[in-house]
């Protein structure tokens, strides 16, 4: 049996890659290529690998091959196939010989990858410069995924999903270096994971991210679930990070997700009988605080969304959850939402939304996270989760219906460099106390809608979470004591010094 790769040996080999544009190309532009040409070579390889299966199992018989093949997943044109584009690299005109090969596997897989190419363009001059410079670029592109050991067939990486790993693994890196435009596309593992298990979605659910960018967030929720029986959904605005998010979810297995290219907020395109659709879970880090959301369309919403106020012009963090909340079914659906801290306590139409959301009953917990854990900025987010399956008010019995539940885990991580990371048992604490929904002193308080009221429907975390430390009672009589030691002893050495000034006849100032 050949010898297996490791996943770092994969992933420091396309990394390297990603040499060939560094300093010429903005890395929010050669991530597509770089991943693209991933997704060739995954798919070239794979196929390879069913073609040699197949051609021994029926003995080089050409019709049965190709039949079997044809009831794959996906089809691999001769054309588009790695090795072929590997032979043409040094054609003057391999940019265009790349597109063409793309449109081919499009044409080839219209079910699942229609269109999913049409924002990457290969022969693009502005892109990836001139034709001399473009073509070196590519050739060198082309060279470096030809490396031997880049072998991504199963036999060489088994059972394991590494090809979705480096994915993931790529847009990290990306979105490291993208700055504030890496909030765009990624949200941090760590936070996908705890996000995932406060949502704990069943078998059977559909799931939903109106945010999705490269759609980590949505994969993560969807393998949560322990099974293959769940549907994800999700909308997605930027053309090239739509097309990101759609090839993930191929490389992913999950090649049935429906990831609509569309503005969420006025044009969303999940409609089911003229209707917003409705799902089980809905999940998202949208971008925070966004200016121009739309407002002057939602004072129109045909979906009527915005019936309890409509945001601000200038933040749409509330139009967002507002519109997840919508979609969420009724009588069990479920919202987790990363957001900014001045969602919790801002006035005007955002405090008036917010208020109604507690008097529905509809809030369940407050999160607050440690800051600097997000890509591109340091301030600290919180998550929202939200749950349509809580009694009223007046109903409430149990102690979940009856209260609303705030963790401040913001001190607890791990201080990794320019960001910090959630640990597992910081993750792990955080769930333990939102399933048990307890209170722990200086961690989580539970709060009653008569305590929310109190402080005038403000959900800063600090006025529920007492994290107040007392400082250490002060000996003073000890400590002037010691002061008094300390004179008595550099009284002492000043006179010695004095006294070997004067032998050496010199004098002390």
């Amino acid at each position: 049996m050949a010898q297996q790769v490791s996943q770092k040996e994969i992933n420091d080999i396309v990394w390297k890659a990603c040499d060939t544009f560094r300093g010429a190309v903005d890395p929010a532009e050669y991530k597509n290529y770089i991943l693209t040409m991933l997704f060739i070579k995954y798919m070239s390889d794979l196929w390879k690998d069913k073609r040699e299966e197949y051609e021994k199992k029926y003995r080089g018989n050409k019709d049965r091959v190709n039949r079997a093949l044809s009831r794959e997943r996906f089809m691999v044109p001769a054309e588009s196939n790695f090795d072929y584009l590997y032979s043409k690299r040094d054609e003057p005109n391999i940019g265009e010989i790349i597109n063409i090969a793309l449109e081919k596997i499009e044409d080839a897989n219209k079910a699942k990858l229609e269109t999913v190419f049409r924002n990457i363009d290969f022969n693009s001059e502005a892109a990836l410069g001139q034709p001399k410079e473009r073509n070196r670029r590519l050739k060198n592109l082309l060279g470096d995924f030809a490396d031997n050991r880049l072998d991504l067939r199963p036999s060489r990486i088994g059972n394991r999903d590494v090809i979705g790993d480096v994915y993931e693994y790529l847009i990290a890196k990306f979105a490291a270096g993208a700055g504030k435009k890496a909030g765009e596309f990624y949200t941090p593992p760590e936070v996908s994971t705890l996000l995932a298990k406060l949502v704990d979605p069943k078998s059977g659910d559909k799931i939903c991210d109106p945010a999705c960018g490269s759609g980590s967030l949505l994969i993560k929720v969807g393998k949560q679930v322990g099974s293959e029986n769940f549907a994800l959904f999700g909308h997605e605005s930027n053309g090239s990070t739509w097309s990101l998010c759609r090839m993930n979810m191929f490389l992913h297995g999950m090649d049935s997700a429906r990831i609509e290219w569309c503005d969420t907020l006025n044009n969303p395109k999940l409609i089911e009988n003229d209707e917003l659709m409705r799902f089980n879970v809905v999940v998202a880090n949208p971008p925070f605080s966004l200016d121009k959301w739309g407002r002057e369309n939602a004072l129109h919403d045909r979906f009527n969304r915005f019936w309890r106020d409509t945001p601000p012009k200038s933040r749409g963090d509330y139009a967002f959850i507002t519109h997840m909340i919508e979609i969420s079914l009724e009588g069990e659906g479920k919202v987790g939402v990363v957001v900014p801290h001045g969602v919790l306590f801002r006035g005007g139409s955002e405090g008036t939304i917010r208020r109604k959301l507690i008097e529905e009953n509809l809030l369940e917990a407050v999160v607050g996270l440690p800051a600097k854990l997000f890509f591109g900025t340091g301030i600290p987010a919180a998550i929202l989760i939200f749950n349509k399956g809580r009694k009223s008010w007046d109903e409430a019995q149990s102690k979940r219906d009856r209260h609303i539940l705030f963790i401040d885990a913001s001190r607890e991580y791990e201080d990794v460099k320019k960001q910090n990371r959630l640990r597992d048992q910081d993750i792990d604490k955080i769930i333990s106390v939102f399933r048990e929904f307890r209170e722990v002193e200086k961690y989580s308080c539970l709060a009653t809608l008569d305590d929310i009221k109190e402080t005038d429907y403000n959900l800063n975390i600090p006025r529920y979470v007492d994290t107040f430390e007392e400082e250490e009672e002060v000996d003073i009589p000890a400590v002037q004591r010691e002061i008094e030691e300390i004179e008595a002893e550099l009284s002492k050495t000043q006179a010695e010094l004095n006294g070997y000034l004067k032998e050496l006849g010199l004098t002390s100032k």
